[in-house]
């Protein structure tokens, strides 16, 4: 829901224009607008924010696990506008036994260790992405330490295991 004092904000009603219902809330606080928008367009949404709103710089791309709230995850982008000096939140909502959403890389190339590392510490994978391999763990890393419903003290395995 975006609320009606948000309806003449530029950034939303550029987006609702090029691609109607792709934002499903917004919130502002602290002077940071946030959108909640739909995952399965996100590299669309990416591109049309470099391009038509300005938006050249991606400062991090990081989750949050909600569980055991469905969609679980939240994928986050902060994107930063040097032109316009603003700053943008972009929320994907995404669940499932296999969380996934496209890659922006494409987009911003500064995605690229982002989502490798929401990748190794979350778990959600990133389709189309150019090197989704591991950045942080080791390779034979069981799980993913940032959900919450991983161990305190992570899995216990014998030494043998990590060979």
């Amino acid at each position: 829901m975006i609320p009606d004092s948000l309806q003449d904000n530029a950034d939303i009603s550029a987006l609702e224009a090029a691609f109607s219902g792709v934002v499903f809330e917004a919130a502002l606080d602290r002077g940071e607008l946030t959108l909640v928008v739909d995952p399965a367009r996100i590299v669309e949404v990416a591109r049309f924010l470099l391009t038509q709103q300005k938006y050249v710089r991606l400062s991090s791309v990081t989750a949050v696990d909600w569980t055991p709230r469905e969609p679980r995850f939240d994928v986050v982008y902060h994107l930063h506008s040097l032109s316009r000096n603003t700053r943008l939140r972009i929320k994907c909502r995404v669940g499932g036994e296999q969380p996934a959403i496209d890659s922006v890389t494409p987009v911003w190339p500064a995605a690229n260790w982002y989502e490798r590392e929401v990748l190794d510490l979350f778990g959600i994978e990133f389709n189309n992405h150019p090197d989704p391999r591991r950045i942080m763990m080791p390779e034979n890393w069981k799980g993913h330490p940032l959900r919450k419903d991983y161990p305190v003290h992570g899995y216990k395995y014998s030494y043998q295991d990590q060979r």
